[in-house]
């Protein structure tokens, strides 16, 4: 991950975090006068002083054998005898925790949009580029019809767009403000809690809880961990293609190979699509956080600690997994090597046999049944692969197709251009729709 998105999840960054809800949770009870105005500025003040650290709260954290108890006993230390008592008042731990969860999840949100803004744009400046070279569509993994190399592209581009609108979407269910203490009720500050609730998220850039526990449902958790995960198999279908048109018998394509770069230790020749595996083995790890963060949904009653110790690998783990994931696909794209040569030459592989459904087309347009035509076209296909001859002559020596369609005919629905259909206009709506959406987030 990069260094923006470790900062986020660093021990002393947490417990800025925390003491931000401490700040924030005094100033709003201040504001509808639970506590008093110096009161709250005080604890506030030194709330963001920068000078409760996690050196003194493990110190603490060693006597009480509790992480929040020792943060608020340290913010103690620092404040003014008569504001003591209202530290952390009508608050539980968890109303910590889950809240700097939030804010965690709220910074890493803010890194991870412009990242998939930017990828988003590169993948359809590349559907541009390459709208107009024919290529090979294959299903599985054979030769099936063309398509436009830029459609390939213009794919990932959409899901990628598509995902920064899932990434807005999610914010208001699972960036969330709790401080409604032990139990849910808000009971120390009465009916004041959800005014103060709604105040502390206002100022913290959250959304406030409709209804918890002692903790925020789990439910929003998972949905954050597995709309990441969702984005990094997005990542890693992009990867997989990269690796497939990578491969020798293929070609199509290649990741950057820098001057002294070396693709094995053993044979000189390689050049492996190195970063797109690594793309692949980290989302491996990434989609299993999703199980774990489901197996935190069910706790016991108002809610217990058997999701506490993992969601402090969880989350972060999440967040810094799609991040490398991100930073590591814009590389590739923004350094990728299409070899549009090859792209021509692979469809010719199978001797004219990928324009089948063009010659079943045009015999269909010339009243032949459907399935009289297709035993027709398939027949003289699989003839002409076993003999090794070019499926355009088999076409015209055959008896049956050649008296429905002349010579001339025959050979112009052999031509690679003709066939890519509605593919420039999907690239262009792709581009346009991307490069609008990508302007909100960048």
């Amino acid at each position: 991950g990069t260094k923006e998105m470790l900062d986020i999840f660093k021990e002393q960054k947490k417990i800025d975090y925390q003491l931000d809800i401490e700040a924030a949770a005094a100033l709003s009870q201040s504001e509808i006068g639970l506590i008093s105005t110096s009161i709250a500025k005080d604890i506030a003040k030194v709330s963001k002083s920068g000078k409760i650290t996690a050196k003194r709260i493990k110190q603490l954290e060693s006597k009480s054998d509790h992480d929040t108890a020792a943060l608020v006993e340290a913010l103690a230390e620092k404040c003014k005898k008569e504001s003591r008592p209202w530290i952390h008042y009508g608050l539980t731990s968890n109303d910590l925790v889950d809240t700097s969860n939030s804010m965690q999840m709220r910074d890493a949100i803010k890194i991870i949009q412009p990242k998939v803004s930017k990828l988003s744009l590169l993948l359809s400046k590349n559907a541009i580029k390459y709208n107009n070279l024919p290529a090979v569509g294959r299903t599985h993994g054979q030769h099936a019809s063309i398509i436009s190399f830029g459609l390939k592209f213009a794919n990932w581009a959409a899901e990628m767009s598509t995902h920064l609108e899932r990434l807005d979407e999610i914010k208001k269910r699972v960036l969330i403000c709790k401080t409604m203490g032990v139990v849910g009720t808000g009971s120390l500050m009465g009916k004041n809690a959800i005014r103060v609730q709604e105040r502390v998220a206002r100022k913290l850039g959250l959304y406030p809880a409709k209804v918890t526990t002692q903790i925020i449902p789990r439910e929003r958790y998972a949905e954050y961990i597995f709309q990441m995960a969702l984005l990094g198999a997005t990542l890693e279908k992009i990867a997989v293609e990269i690796r497939n048109l990578q491969r020798t018998e293929i070609a199509e394509v290649s990741e950057h190979f820098k001057k002294g770069q070396m693709g094995s230790s053993a044979v000189p020749t390689k050049r492996n699509p190195i970063k797109s595996e690594r793309i692949s083995s980290l989302s491996k790890l990434l989609r299993s956080q999703i199980s774990i963060s489901f197996e935190n949904i069910p706790l016991w009653h108002e809610r217990d600690l058997s999701n506490s110790a993992n969601e402090r690998f969880t989350l972060p783990m999440t967040s810094i997994l799609l991040d490398e994931m991100i930073e590591t696909m814009i590389k590739i794209i923004e350094n990728l090597q299409v070899d549009t040569k090859r792209v021509q030459e692979n469809l010719h592989i199978t001797k004219g046999q990928i324009f089948a459904e063009f010659v079943l087309e045009a015999l269909i347009k010339k009243g032949v049944p459907r399935f009289e035509a297709y035993r027709d076209v398939q027949r003289v296909a699989f003839d002409a692969h076993k003999k090794g001859i070019d499926y355009l002559d088999a076409i015209k020596n055959d008896k049956m197709i050649s008296s429905n369609l002349s010579n001339k005919e025959i050979e112009s629905i052999f031509v690679a251009e003709k066939h890519l259909g509605a593919s420039l206009a999907i690239i262009d709506n792709v581009y346009s729709h991307v490069k609008a959406n990508a302007k909100k987030f960048s």
